[in-house]
């Protein structure tokens, strides 16, 4: 069944002075520093991106989860905060799955990976992403819990964002001309050393 997911992100220019201040304020590493492997399925007209959905599978440590994604009736874009529609389950398989979704005509049309740190104040949720174009926070919980949380960990709203790891990783390679394609940390690093001095 689809649930609401309500969240935020914002950069984090310094990472242990994050996790220092989310201990004081009452926050807890529920799960550690883990690798996270990400694929976005769709089909080759792109029916998912035009409608604002994705199919995701994501490997995390040594779990596979497959997660869809929907904006909900009424969205409003424009909100400090961006809220969808979630369906999210454990796979046993995640490479069968991936090839299901191929047998049905998805492809993955774009990979990207990040070291994983999930904390919790038994509320909401603080994950910390470190990225291979960077490092960003996310909370996410209710509206109310969320603007609770900026002000415990002293983030200014004019510091958070609602855009996807997708649209992030396309305006970086605007900013920087890289000639990756996927957001993962071999693939841009690879990229960086073709690219001339």
């Amino acid at each position: 069944m689809a649930k609401a997911e309500v969240e935020l992100k914002f950069c984090v220019p310094h990472v242990d002075r994050l996790l220092q201040r989310a201990a004081e304020v009452g926050f807890h590493v529920e799960t550690p520093r883990t690798l996270e492997r990400n694929a976005l399925f769709d089909t080759p007209g792109r029916d998912l991106l035009r409608e604002r959905k994705i199919l995701r599978m994501r490997k995390y440590g040594d779990k596979w989860v497959v997660t869809h994604k929907r904006p909900p009736a009424g969205n409003d874009d424009t909100a400090f905060v961006k809220e969808r529609l979630e369906t999210e389950t454990a796979v046993e398989d995640g490479e069968a799955m991936g090839a299901v979704f191929v047998e049905l005509g998805f492809s993955p049309m774009f990979r990207y990976e990040k070291f994983r740190t999930e904390l919790t104040d038994g509320v909401g949720a603080l994950v910390v992403d470190e990225t291979p174009i960077g490092t960003f926070a996310e909370l996410e919980g209710e509206r109310e819990w969320i603007d609770a949380a900026l002000e415990r960990l002293h983030v200014a709203r004019e510091w958070c964002f609602t855009d996807s790891y997708g649209r992030m990783f396309l305006d970086w390679k605007e900013r920087t001309h890289s000639s990756a394609e996927n957001m993962t940390f071999e693939e841009i690093e690879a990229a960086r050393e073709a690219t001339p001095a």
